[in-house]
């Protein structure tokens, strides 16, 4: 299969997805959105494929966030479309992918990009790459599930601070913070990201599919919270803050929120 904006190679029953926007810092628009989900589900329906590693193409960045430019000008509706969207790919195919997805963060996971870390089943990351959801800086609020899985991970209070703040954290941070299971040399992610995959493929692939059910349940109670979330997300469209940050981030200046 070739895609526009991915780079899929398949080694020893290990499939890795590469999101190959570099110019982009590999942002994600709605077209990769789509490629990434047909490329999972392709591995899904390939017997020969028993682990998935998603990762970022260079050293810079794995995913930097949505790409602005794209969502700028939409309406509350649009906006909702986008986030039904990105939650209908993170939950359904990421998160609840009967075949175990690693993410390998080389580089800035920002926004929609530490979004779609966060619903990958394990996530290893570079020593150099920087993680946040900045969306409030752009009178947003993350719109694909972060406002939930990030609490999950690491607690409402750490969760709340990242998000108001907008801040970055740094590798050892996140690893302290449990938001990555292990953190590695740039020139070791994927070679430890496939090793740790091939540790996986040992193990019967049903009882790894029922495995991941079974925790993913764990959550459900809480389904509500992504409604929630889609709701406030989409409402933030078309209001004076939206604009503001929008317009300034694309002039690359800093907004002035009254």
């Amino acid at each position: 299969m070739i895609y526009k904006n991915l780079l899929s190679s398949i080694n020893n029953r290990v499939n890795i997805i590469s999101i190959n926007r570099p110019d982009k810092l590999n942002a994600l628009n709605i077209e990769t959105f789509k490629e990434l989900d047909k490329a999972i589900n392709l591995a899904v329906s390939n017997s020969e494929i028993r682990v998935i590693i998603i990762t970022g193409f260079g050293k810079k960045a794995f995913i930097a966030g949505a790409d602005i430019k794209e969502f700028a000008n939409f309406t509350k509706d649009k906006g909702h479309e986008l986030s039904h969207l990105g939650h209908k790919i993170l939950s359904n195919t990421i998160e609840n992918c009967p075949k175990p997805i690693i993410a390998a963060i080389n580089g800035y996971a920002l926004g929609g990009g530490l979004e779609i870390a966060m619903a990958c089943h394990i996530r290893v990351t570079s020593s150099k790459a920087k993680m946040g959801l900045p969306e409030t800086s752009l009178g947003l609020i993350p719109g694909y599930g972060g406002t939930q899985r990030l609490a999950r991970l690491i607690g409402k209070g750490r969760a709340l601070e990242m998000i108001l703040s907008a801040r970055m954290i740094n590798a050892d941070e996140a690893l302290n913070y449990g938001l990555v299971n292990y953190k590695v040399l740039q020139e070791e992610l994927i070679p430890f990201s496939v090793e740790l995959a091939n540790k996986i493929i040992l193990n019967s692939p049903n009882a790894i599919k029922n495995a991941i059910k079974s925790v993913n349940a764990y959550n459900q109670p809480d389904s509500e919270g992504f409604n929630i979330e889609m709701k406030e997300f989409s409402s933030c469209f078309e209001t004076e803050d939206f604009i503001k940050g929008t317009k300034a981030f694309l002039n690359k200046e800093k907004p002035e929120f009254n």
